[in-house]
C-alpha cells in the first residue's frame, strides 16, 4: 500500500508519466516504468525501435526474397514488456464495450487470431504510441491511434 502511494505520487509529479496515463491499459505503474526504462525517447529513431528494444516485435529470420517473421523476440526489459502485455490484456477485455477506432481494430484482430497474439500486438501499438507521445511531448490523439 505504501509503495503504491509512492508510485502514484511519482506518476503525478512527472509530466511524461501523466501524459502516458492517457493511453488505455497504462496506469501509474506502467507509466513510471516506461519513463524509467526509456528515458529520452529521442534515442530511438521511431516507435518500432522502441518496441523492439522492449522485445515486442517479431524476430526476423529473412534472407533473399523470403521474409520469415517468428515470435516476439523477448529481448529487452521483461518487466516493462509484461506490464504492457497485461495492460493490453485488460484493454482487450473491455474493447467490445467501446466504439473508438482502436477498440474496433483490436476486437477485429482478436476475432481472427489468438487472443494472446492480439494482446502482444496491442502492447506493441501501445509502446509505439508511447514513443510518439514521449518523443514529441504530445497528448494522446485517439484519431491517430488505429492508423
Amino acid at each position: 500500500m505504501e509503495l503504491d502511494g509512492q508510485i502514484n505520487e511519482a506518476a503525478k509529479a512527472d509530466p511524461d508519466a501523466r501524459r502516458l496515463q492517457q493511453l488505455r491499459g497504462v496506469g501509474p505503474v506502467v507509466a513510471t516504468a516506461l519513463v524509467a526504462c526509456v528515458g529520452d525517447a529521442r534515442q530511438f529513431a521511431n516507435g518500432r525501435q522502441m518496441a523492439a528494444s522492449l522485445g515486442l516485435t517479431p524476430r526476423q529470420c529473412s534472407s533473399g526474397d523470403k521474409d520469415r517473421l517468428l515470435g516476439i523476440s523477448k529481448r529487452g526489459d521483461a518487466y516493462v514488456r509484461s506490464l504492457l502485455v497485461h495492460g493490453a490484456r485488460a484493454m482487450l477485455r473491455t474493447a467490445p464495450r467501446h466504439d473508438d477506432p482502436l477498440s474496433r481494430w483490436v476486437t477485429r484482430l482478436a476475432s481472427r487470431s489468438h487472443p494472446n497474439v492480439a494482446c502482444v500486438a496491442m502492447a506493441n501499438k501501445t509502446a509505439r504510441m508511447a514513443w510518439a507521445m514521449l518523443r514529441h511531448g504530445t497528448n494522446y490523439q485517439p484519431a491517430l491511434a488505429a492508423a
